[in-house]
């Protein structure tokens, strides 16, 4: 009889996945029973070395625009390396090391109030404040009365936002790591496939754009806390999530179709309690002290139109139509319900219990397919449960090809690139080869939910349901053993 406290084997991926498997014929073939283990170079300490190189790339790959602090208006786009972070560095009074959501009428009249969630905010905040630390906090010099447009670019303030993207830097790659780490325990027998996300391009490429990893690390602590049977842990992780980015709290529907399959109506509650509890105590503080710039990014996203890298910008750019936010509004929500009853019936119905990761990734992609923009750190909300939905190299090249392909073709957009004659940044124009980016990126999109959703209805193609037994997570009943009834 198996001992219930032993932690499965490990599934190798040149044993699991066709695509490895190949690839490991050059240097010895798949691995065999008989290979030698090594205490340090576990499963977990490769993806999470994988995932510190990866993130080092992208940090690398942002070196030509930091070297003039970004002021170069054009490198930004030729050397692909552009970040939000020194821009609102400025633009949003962190410079001043200014509360985001001070309504002070000094405050705003030079700085325009957050448009991110409270989450981000935060976490901007305290990376000013490690900033002023290094640098001095601010006092009453001149430029402190400059107005914020014109800070940006000043040499005595250059140094400040290459220092306070330096933060960021390290504060996000801890985050990375963080999320590998949870991703590697969220499956115990399939630590490797974390990978997918420790090795990601797209993880590389985006991962310092904006602050979409804060979000991004609390999804994958919330699979983990599933997979663990913990129930008000993981709503009280979607919660935080998702007061640092909507989309966690798209995952809520997810959790609730596998509780309620099961019939288990109080943990249900519990994690609806737990998500309802954390979200509004990490509203509480930015709504307490300036209600108005709180309400600031609920109406900048009520009455933003048709934006960067979304299908009504590419519509309304090859019917020359336009768009009023409120007809965008209600066909993209129309839309998301009508696909989230889609997920949530095909949850229900299905065979076997799906995994959590997979009902997931759907609801997400039904989101950002519709959604009024589409900047490319997006894809990031997509990796972690791509890496545990579908846990095969092909699928995950695909599907990444399209998302590295529109990366590309939006910074040549923006740069002017795209357009004949000479290259300009300037407004919107008509542009195929981006229109092609957006659909490409979509149609990749579409690729994976479509195989996911095969892996759903028929568990016999799905390699994770092939070797974990497909359960809804119990939490064991003593600390000194585990469950291997788990469902990510």
């Amino acid at each position: 009889m198996a001992d219930p406290g032993r932690v499965p084997r490990h599934v190798h991926p040149t044993q699991d996945d066709p695509v490895v498997a190949a690839l490991s014929e050059g240097v010895g073939g798949p691995v065999g029973p008989r290979a030698a283990r090594s205490r340090w170079w576990s499963p977990t300490a490769v993806v999470l070395l994988l995932a510190a190189l990866t993130f080092a790339l992208g940090t690398l790959q942002k070196a030509p625009c930091a070297s003039d602090a970004w002021a170069d208006g054009q490198t930004r786009y030729s050397a692909m390396c552009y970040s939000d972070l020194p821009y609102l560095y400025t633009g949003r009074g962190f410079v001043e090391h200014e509360w985001p959501y001070s309504d002070d009428a000094g405050v705003r009249d030079r700085f325009e109030a957050m448009e991110y969630p409270v989450g981000i905010s935060y976490w901007a905040w305290a990376s000013s404040w490690a900033t002023h630390a290094v640098v001095g906090f601010p006092d009453l010099a001149p430029r402190y009365a400059t107005p914020a447009d014109e800070l940006f670019g000043q040499p005595e303030v250059a140094r400040e936002v290459v220092l306070f993207t330096a933060v960021n830097a390290f504060g996000l790659a801890l985050l990375t790591l963080g999320a590998a780490w949870f991703l590697t325990r969220a499956n115990p027998g399939r630590p490797w496939d974390a990978a997918v996300f420790a090795a990601s391009p797209t993880l590389a490429l985006t991962g310092l754009i904006n602050w979409d990893l804060l979000a991004v690390a609390l999804v994958a602590a919330a699979l983990w806390s599933w997979s663990r049977g913990r129930p008000l842990l993981t709503g009280v992780l979607l919660g935080l999530g998702t007061a640092a980015k909507l989309y966690p709290g798209l995952l809520l529907g997810p959790v609730l179709v596998l509780l309620v399959r099961a019939r288990r109506w109080r943990e249900a509650g519990l994690v609806v309690a737990g998500a309802a509890g954390a979200w509004l105590l990490a509203n509480a503080p930015a709504y307490l002290t300036g209600p108005e710039a709180w309400g600031v990014f609920w109406g900048f996203n009520a009455e933003r139109g048709a934006d960067l890298g979304s299908v009504w910008t590419m519509v309304s750019q090859v019917g020359d139509v336009t768009f009023s936010a409120g007809t965008i509004n209600l066909v993209s929500q129309g839309f998301l319900v009508v696909w989230c009853l889609g997920v949530a019936a095909l949850g229900l119905l299905a065979p076997s219990p799906p995994r959590l990761a997979q009902l997931g990734l759907l609801v997400v992609v039904g989101f950002l397919l519709v959604n009024k923009v589409y900047s490319p750190q997006y894809v990031l909300w997509l990796l972690p449960l791509a890496a545990l939905a579908r846990p095969r190299w092909r699928d995950q090249v695909v599907w990444q090809a399209g998302e590295v392909f529109y990366f590309a073709v939006v910074w040549w957009y923006l740069g002017g690139y795209l357009r004949p004659g000479a290259a300009g940044e300037g407004e919107a124009y008509d542009a195929p080869v981006y229109w092609l980016g957006i659909v490409l990126r979509m149609l990749c999109e579409l690729y994976l939910a479509a195989v996911v959703v095969r892996d759903v209805w028929r568990p016999d193609r799905d390699p994770v349901a092939r070797t974990e037994p497909l359960t809804l997570p119990v939490r064991s009943q003593s600390t000194s053993t585990r469950s291997n009834d788990v469902v990510v």
